[in-house]
């Protein structure tokens, strides 16, 4: 099985000792996305739903990246740290995917980097 590493200008660059994503065979691992500008490296904004479109922008530049597509994400993560956003992120969420829908988990967490609001990752399955 070949692995190779997922890179583009059009999401943030990595900030720490990871790639984008890997793919390894068929499966792309993405890292998380916060809500980066990968022009300015800036968060896009303080207003959460800014926040939430633009890392859901993020996952779509490295899915494109990768071969594929937000559809073939079999798996997202979505971090929050606050869980009353989390009909606004099926809201975005439904701009970006088509059923049948990954699974998913979305948990409360006391921080993310940057001081995001959210923060996703996911794994996603390309066709051979």
């Amino acid at each position: 099985m070949s692995k190779s590493i997922i890179q583009t200008d059009k999401a943030p660059a990595a900030i720490g000792t990871y790639s984008q994503a890997v793919k390894a065979g068929t499966t792309v691992y993405l890292s998380g996305q916060i809500p980066l500008v990968a022009d300015t490296m800036e968060m896009v904004s303080d207003d959460f739903e800014a926040q939430a479109v633009q890392v859901f922008e993020n996952i779509k530049a490295v899915c494109d990246a990768a071969g594929g597509t937000t559809n073939d994400l079999v798996k997202v993560n979505i971090f929050l740290i606050d869980l009353s956003h989390f009909a606004t992120v099926n809201e975005i969420m439904s701009r970006y995917f088509t059923k049948p829908y990954p699974a998913r988990a979305a948990v409360q967490v006391s921080a993310l980097p940057k001081g995001a609001q959210i923060e996703i990752d996911g794994v996603m399955e390309l066709p051979e």
